[in-house]
């Protein structure tokens, strides 16, 4: 069992997942706003307002730990824009709406967002 284990596996290797939540955290970052199923929305959440509490910082140091994860024109994003933009909120940078089941499969779906 895993009981007590923090975060989802979505039945996939930890470099999966890894790559995963890189460019759904991109989409989120440029688009500000993306549909995904809820687990994934949940998980993703707390990955991002990481990279936004690092981002608030704005110095040369955060700039390169971000640029390890995200493209160029998303750090460039989160530096100039989402940063200063988050200045004063000590967290909370993400909302999650959920939505009704997707009609293919029935997996719950849900928009996750940055707050404005």
């Amino acid at each position: 069992m895993r009981n007590l284990i923090k975060g989802r596996k979505f039945h996939r290797e930890k470099a999966q997942r890894e790559a995963m939540f890189k460019t759904m955290a991109t989409s989120l970052i440029l688009k500000e706003k993306i549909k995904t199923g809820e687990a994934k929305a949940k998980e993703l959440a707390g990955y991002v307002e990481k990279k936004i509490t690092h981002a608030k910082k704005g110095d040369l140091a955060s700039t390169r730990y971000l640029a390890r994860f995200f493209c160029a024109k998303a750090v460039v994003k989160l530096m100039k824009e989402i940063g200063p933009k988050y200045k004063d909120r000590t967290g909370g940078y993400t909302s999650i709406t959920k939505l009704g089941p997707r009609k293919t499969d029935g997996a719950k779906m849900a928009i996750i967002e940055l707050v404005k």
